[in-house]
């Protein structure tokens, strides 16, 4: 980073900088003896991961990049996988369901994986997420609950939880509600003849030797909290957690501010110092409720990279997190176009609008410099035609408007060829019924296509679209230029949106446009 943009990273107000700058408050002279600033991001593999899950590992990663540009210090980031939890319901969206519920409140580490390919249904989980973060490039160290509890790392941490049980229970117990608060224990102990994670009181015999007394099934039993015999209710795990690993950072859901309080209380009474982090808002499905593992009701990360880029979903995970914001299939046209048009403005920026920008914390910093000749909602216009959905046609029309264009010269545009035609095949041209235009618009597009038919002079899309202006302000009117495009849009293309028509008539060529126009007005 350059010093005019270092400079800028001080006072800009991009959400990223913001927040590393509560780190290097928090901070200010390094952390003791050298060691990283730790991030911390959590998952809970009770269900498939969702594009929730990706959003919170890609925006903890801008606020560390963010971090870097002003501090030399060293960093880390966890992705911490709550994978010793007990299974509470079953999933909408996974086979098997029968065996799944015979294993409910099971840790999900000791649940068979229903899609019989993992040692477990966590296993499962955690692979898929694994498998995208790796696919994105981000630079992480996995961490499963399960292996921590385990192996020992988190012994010294339950020690202090029984040390100050009193003190925990005093801040949990006024939160619940009375038949709560008649059974809540920090510690879960794992039933030794069920393998179910149980909700009982506790009681603590020896701090210092991990031993809790509980009843299970009627008996008494003395047991470990090492070696995976027990684990902590959650608010409880998330504040030992951030005091045994010293986490720095971690952000959270708008829906987990309480607990961010609750747990930052616990924390406190165990000796630590919560993290820094704030909350964002959720994204919603398509009827404005929030996604969900267990329904389903979200886009999965697969779906999105069927239809577009990953520049494309870290560009929609960037933009106001502090704003609900709605994520379904209709989106993504938007987010790609969106991201090419930022990126297209990023190199004549200042460097207060770069740091702005949303492209520049999506690239760290190192933008490329490939730019789009043609936008995408115009190839998926194109894609959507009858005889156009596939890659070679999109390519001949590419190329005969302009001749310099190829797959091996334009990869990015190449790419999105792929993801146009997708796209166009299963959501936009199932959906085209092109109508009959009204006896004034029919005389309009008469008009067009007569100047359609003269040659052009200078950029074909520029002269073609002053063509489109002219023959609407003549036939609607200036004040009705915009019900001259939905005509457009409705008898040309099937749509009630659609794309700069200069520039579409020009990649959809002269005389096929002309043909378009012929087949409305013969309607």
């Amino acid at each position: 980073m350059t010093q005019d943009l270092r400079s800028a990273a001080l006072e800009s107000k991009a959400w990223p900088y913001e927040e590393a700058r509560k780190l290097l408050a928090r901070w200010p002279a390094g952390k003791p003896g050298g060691a990283p600033v730790l991030f911390e991001t959590g998952y809970g593999p009770s269900g498939l991961p969702h594009i929730g899950t990706f959003n919170e590992v890609l925006r903890t990663t801008m606020v560390r990049q963010a971090f870097h540009a002003l501090s030399d210090q060293p960093t880390r980031l966890i992705a911490f996988s709550d994978d010793m939890d007990g299974l509470r319901k079953v999933p909408d969206n996974v086979p098997n369901a029968d065996m799944l519920r015979a294993h409910l409140g099971k840790p999900l580490t000791r649940i068979p994986d229903p899609f019989g390919t993992h040692d477990s249904f966590a296993a499962h989980n955690n692979a898929r997420l694994r498998d995208f973060l790796d696919r994105y490039g981000f630079e992480y160290e996995f961490v499963s609950s399960t292996d921590y509890y385990e192996g020992g790392r988190f012994d010294e941490a339950l020690k202090g939880v029984l040390r100050h049980f009193q003190g925990i229970q005093d801040v949990m117990l006024p939160t619940l509600r009375a038949e709560r608060r008649a059974t809540y224990s920090p510690v879960l102990p794992i039933s030794p003849t069920s393998g179910v994670v149980l909700q009982v009181p506790v009681e603590v015999i020896d701090a210092d030797a991990g031993i809790i007394a509980f009843e299970d099934e009627g008996q008494r039993i003395e047991q470990s909290v090492f070696g995976g015999k027990a684990k902590l209710q959650w608010k409880v795990d998330w504040a030992m957690r951030w005091v045994a690993l010293g986490v720095d950072y971690e952000m959270a859901g708008k829906d987990l501010i309480d607990s961010v309080v609750q747990s930052g209380r616990i924390a406190r009474v165990l000796g630590g110092r919560p993290p820094e982090g704030f909350n964002y808002e959720m994204f919603l499905d398509e009827a404005g409720e929030k996604i969900s593992k267990s329904k389903g009701n979200g886009l999965s990360m697969e779906d999105w990279l069927r239809y577009g880029p990953e520049e494309s979903l870290a560009f929609f995970a960037y933009r106001e997190p502090k704003k609900a914001k709605s994520l379904h299939m209709g989106v993504i046209p938007r987010a790609v176009d969106d991201y090419w048009q930022f990126r297209a403005n990023y190199a004549g920026q200042d460097a207060k609008q770069k740091l702005g920008n949303p492209v520049h914390h999506i690239h760290d910093g190192k933008v490329p410099d490939e730019a789009l000749p043609v936008t995408f909602g115009l190839l998926l216009n194109l894609a959507s035609l009858p005889g156009v959905g596939d890659r070679d046609t999109l390519w001949r029309f590419l190329q005969r408007y302009d001749p310099a264009l190829s797959p091996e010269g334009n990869p990015a545009l190449d790419r999105l060829i792929g993801y146009a035609v997708a796209y166009a095949r299963d959501f936009v041209a199932p959906g085209l019924q092109r109508r009959a235009p009204s006896p004034a618009e029919a005389a309009a597009l008469r008009d067009l296509d007569t100047l359609l038919a003269e040659p052009q002079e200078g950029d074909l899309a520029t002269a073609l679209q002053n063509h489109v202006y002219e023959v609407g302000k003549t036939h609607f009117g200036k004040d009705g230029l915009r019900d001259w495009f939905k005509a457009l849009y409705e008898t040309l293309l099937g749509s009630s949106q659609g794309p700069r028509m200069g520039s579409f008539f020009a990649l959809y060529g002269v005389d096929d446009s002309r043909a378009l126009i012929a087949e409305a007005l013969a309607n």
